[in-house]
């Protein structure tokens, strides 16, 4: 008897040994046939034709991402890349090596036209918002290749701004090409040691004319994202001829530079080492020393950050795009696992509190959602110029505002729901983790939070306070169209009681001065973001054919 019962004590801990965790998988479908929100809005907006178009490409992709896409950019994350400063016989070499699903992903980037979509205007206006939906899907199944991709973006606009003259034409036909053997990406070296976003103050690159009219640069950058880039922007100094240089913003000029020369060889770079990051490690990060790196002067001298000013703007739209996309990927995984897993003896959809948090993210996203889309909707019109006075003013306080307040969101609202999966969350192969970590840097990228608030107040300081007459006239026309739906008084009289608010504390801070102003810069952007996505809910719940989750969500 003694024997059987070691025996059956025995038992449990042989099948420990054996037996899984028993939970099932949570697995998403077709990302675009499954955003209900997203295919709402693209019908509410796009003429019927368009959408008929888009309709079928995006329903396309989004079955390639789920088969042939995400795969690859889970590779991306098993494989970063690697480098290697001698070879064997000691020679610098200086390679940056990437895997070869990371090559792939840039080979369908182009031919899914994630660039060229947006500069071959097939849709006029809409171009612009075809490519941001196709980036909003592929960001989170990208493998880390969103960023490169901003950056090419950011370098399109900016040599279009200038109306592609003739020595960069050859370029931006590769940044926006549809063949996967022409197309370049570019990267944006802007930060140096001093640090990033003064780049009046920390720029120490010098630049230095040839006899050919070409630049050599000299300097060095402290972080350069996708550095194994094809081409970048990069600012610098232009020296005179005794050598000295002007400091300030005045004194900063923008260069386009190859990275490599005609034979594959660094264009008189050499790579310091490659950045130990918190996430986004699929993506060579680097720190690079310009050695009389050859370069192309591409602004008027002096106006290096007025002309890279249309990159930032893309650039920060990208990031955007690229918190929501986060946001709306967790959110369901959480969604899906809810509905499969059990505990305290029901599914975790029947428990009240759970689906509550789930409803709060929900509202989270959707508000983001659409404050990207509006942003994207307005860079549709002004490059088209078809946006009025107000609406170039009101995507110029819109774009600041919407990343810094997205970038923050897409933090909390990811950490919530990695925790909606309990211990699982926190575990490395489910790949949530990886959503997490990718997720954090997009406060900091592009501005962080301060910088931007500080923005915010330089597009009022600019526009004289019409900006904010245009922002409120705006907000209000939406709500009026809300006026006859008697479920949604309740929030429409929310958003005249923080409208009234916000006027008030505008109000008494700018009695007190610059400095308390600036002060309240980001509580003033965390308002007018809040405010601003509200009054987009509000309308799109405001519609004839809006379902009870568009109402339930504005009326939160």
């Amino acid at each position: 008897q003694e024997k059987q019962v070691l025996e059956d004590l025995e038992m449990p801990l042989v099948r420990r040994e054996t037996e899984t965790l028993f939970q099932e998988q949570p697995e998403a479908g077709n990302q675009y046939l499954e955003d209900a929100l997203l295919r709402s809005y693209l019908k509410t907006h796009l003429p019927p034709k368009v959408l008929e178009e888009v309709n079928q490409d995006l329903e396309r992709f989004g079955s390639r991402l789920l088969t042939k896409i995400k795969p690859l950019g889970w590779e991306c994350e098993l494989n970063p890349p690697v480098f290697r400063q001698y070879d064997a016989w000691g020679q610098r070499v200086d390679h940056i090596s990437t895997c070869s699903a990371w090559r792939r992903m840039k080979e369908i980037v182009a031919e899914e036209g994630l660039i060229a979509e947006a500069y071959e205007r097939r849709y006029s206006n809409w171009s612009r918002l075809h490519q941001a939906v196709k980036l909003y899907l592929f960001s989170s199944f990208s493998g880390g290749f969103s960023c490169p991709l901003a950056m090419t973006d950011g370098a399109a606009k900016v040599i279009e701004s200038l109306g592609i003259p003739g020595s960069l034409k050859n370029a931006f036909d590769h940044l926006t090409s549809r063949d996967p053997k022409k197309f370049w990406t570019s990267g944006q070296w802007m930060t140096e040691r001093r640090g990033g976003s003064d780049v009046a103050n920390g720029t120490e690159t010098v630049a230095r004319k040839q006899p050919d009219g070409t630049y050599h640069l000299y300097g060095f950058k402290w972080f350069t994202s996708a550095a194994d880039s094809d081409v970048t922007l990069t600012l610098a100094r232009v020296a005179d001829a005794e050598g000295q240089v002007k400091q300030g913003s005045s004194g900063l000029s923008l260069f386009f530079m190859k990275v490599r020369d005609e034979e594959g060889k660094l264009n008189s770079i050499k790579v310091q080492r490659l950045k130990d990051k918190l996430g986004t490690r699929q993506m060579a990060t680097a720190e690079l020393w310009l050695d009389g790196a050859k370069a192309e002067l591409i602004s008027a001298e002096g106006r290096g950050v007025a002309s890279i000013s249309n990159m930032l703007n893309i650039t920060r739209i990208h990031n955007v795009i690229g918190a929501v996309a986060a946001m709306r990927r967790m959110l369901s995984l959480s969604r899906e696992y809810a509905r499969k897993r059990v505990a305290f003896g029901k599914l975790l959809k029947d428990h009240p509190l759970h689906m509550q948090t789930i409803a709060r993210m929900e509202v989270q996203t959707r508000g983001a959602f659409l404050l990207a889309m509006e942003i994207v909707r307005l860079l549709g019109l002004v490059e088209t110029n078809m946006a009025s006075e107000q609406e170039q003013l009101l995507l110029r306080l819109l774009i600041p505002v919407a990343k810094l307040y997205t970038g923050k969101q897409a933090s909390a609202v990811v950490v919530e729901a990695m925790e909606s999966f309990g211990g699982q969350g926190y575990m490395e192969d489910t790949g949530l983790p990886v959503i997490v970590r990718d997720t954090l840097v997009l406060s900091i990228w592009e501005g962080t939070t301060n910088i931007l608030s500080l923005d915010v107040l330089r597009s009022l300081t600019k526009s004289q306070g019409r900006v904010m007459a245009v922002f409120f006239s705006t907000v209000q026309k939406k709500l009026e169209l809300a006026s006859s739906a008697a479920k949604l008084e309740p929030a429409v009289k929310q958003m005249q009681d923080a409208i009234g608010s916000l006027t008030r504390s505008m109000q008494a801070a700018g009695s007190k001065g610059a400095a308390t102003m600036e002060l309240a810069a980001r509580d003033f952007s965390y308002a007018l973001a809040r405010i601003y996505a509200g009054a987009l809910l509000i309308e799109h719940a405001a519609r004839p054919d809006a379902s009870s989750t568009d109402v339930s969500a504005a009326r939160r």
